[in-house]
Order: C-alpha cells, then sequence, then structure tokens
C-alpha cells in the first residue's frame, strides 16, 4: 500500500472512531447539527464520485494484485465514516424517525463511487500523436 493510502487509512480510521464513539454517546455531540436529508445524500453522493476518481487514478499503474484490491478497500469503506459522523451530529429525535438514512447514505456513496470504476474498464487507451 502506498504512503498517501496509509495516511488516508489512519484518517478514515479515527473518523469512523469518532462516529462510532458519537453514535454510542460517549462523545456528547449529537444534535450540534442540522442538516436536512437532501444535503446528507448530496455529500454522500460526491464522496463516492470524488472516491471512485481517486482510486481509478491512484490505480491506473498498479498490477492487478492483492494491493490493488486493499486500495479498493480503502477508498470504499473509508471515506462514508465522513457521512456517517454528519449523521450522528443530527438530533436524536431526527436520527430515531429515520432509522434507515446511513445505510441509504452507503448505498448513494457506493452507487457513485462505482460509477468511475465500471467505466475504467471501458475506457479506451489514449492514442498519442504523431509529429507528421
Amino acid at each position: 500500500m502506498l504512503r498517501f493510502e496509509q495516511l488516508l487509512l489512519a484518517v478514515f480510521s479515527a473518523a469512523w472512531l469518532l462516529a462510532i464513539l458519537i453514535g454510542m454517546g460517549l462523545v456528547p455531540l449529537a444534535g450540534t447539527l442540522d442538516l436536512d436529508l437532501y444535503r446528507l445524500y448530496s455529500v454522500a453522493a460526491v464522496l463516492g464520485w470524488v472516491a471512485g476518481n481517486i482510486y481509478v487514478f491512484r490505480t491506473q499503474t498498479l498490477p492487478k494484485d492483492r494491493s490493488r484490491k486493499r486500495l479498493l478497500w480503502t477508498y470504499l469503506i473509508g471515506p462514508p465514516s465522513f457521512v456517517y459522523i454528519i449523521r450522528s451530529l443530527a438530533r436524536q429525535v431526527v436520527q430515531q424517525a429515520a432509522p434507515l438514512v446511513p445505510i441509504y447514505a452507503f448505498a448513494i456513496y457506493a452507487l457513485f463511487f462505482l460509477v468511475p470504476v465500471t467505466l475504467r474498464a471501458t475506457r479506451q487507451p489514449r492514442k498519442e500523436l504523431e509529429d507528421p
């Protein structure tokens, strides 16, 4: 795994830990952000699109082996931690009223993540222009 991805993995792990602590009530931050579902899903879509494109860019030169799979899991599972942090900052009443929102947010993230990943396989390599 590359050094950049190791740093990202550490950041994502810390974000997941924070999201879990907020969700369990050990860090009392629930109710500090009033974000509607439309904006939450928009954040999930943007994160998925950006993470998918970064994953495609970072794996262009890597061979198909275990390191590519580790990168896939890093970019697929890591960034949704920020969506879960944002969701756990909502008021407790709002979270209890719509309990499936985190699952839907991850589905939106994964959908937008998979668009550039699947299009990468069908993209033709660039042809270099030659001087006549």
